[in-house]
């Protein structure tokens, strides 16, 4: 899996989906500008000790993002407030590409347009604007490995101090 960031603004927002990742194994793509620098205290906070272990790469721009990830067309579905489909009603494959906007104003429209059929929102009530980022990255990023059956992800856990 991929989550992809265009334009990100608060880094700890992207500490913490730079966490999620980690922890499932998901490649995460950052899109400048970024409103903070890759070593900001914040991000490492959010991300504790799991920020080196981090597969992450940075792109100047969206077009550059496109040309360097052509395997990607088909498979990067854009999560936003304005989609018309919600995001349990997609198959992920289990090389999708997912991508949020920037807190202040998500994806822009230009590019929603371009990419109508991919475009997915997460069920809210009408009066909030948006959830917050990391939950959202979160929440379509679970689905789409709940589809895909947690591949070689850990699915039980264990007691530190008991036995069940």
């Amino acid at each position: 899996m991929n989550i992809v960031l265009l334009e990100p603004e608060m880094p700890a927002n992207t500490g913490n989906i730079g966490r999620t990742c980690v922890a499932t194994g998901t490649r995460l793509h950052l899109i400048g500008p970024l409103g903070f620098q890759i070593n900001d205290k914040q991000i490492k906070r959010a991300g504790l000790d799991y920020w080196p272990h981090l597969d992450v790469t940075v792109y100047d721009s969206f077009p550059d993002f496109l040309e360097k990830h052509p395997e990607c067309q088909g498979k990067l579905y854009m999560a936003t407030t304005k989609a018309r489909r919600a995001y349990m009603d997609v198959q992920f494959p289990e090389d999708a590409w997912i991508m949020f906007g920037k807190e202040s104003a998500g994806i822009p429209e230009e590019i929603l347009v371009e990419n109508e059929p991919s475009c997915i929102r997460i069920p809210m009530l009408p009066d909030i604007r948006s959830l917050n980022l990391s939950n959202s990255a979160a929440i379509v990023l679970y689905e789409a490995l709940r589809q895909n059956g947690f591949s070689q992800m850990q699915r039980e856990g264990q007691l530190h101090r008991l036995k069940w």
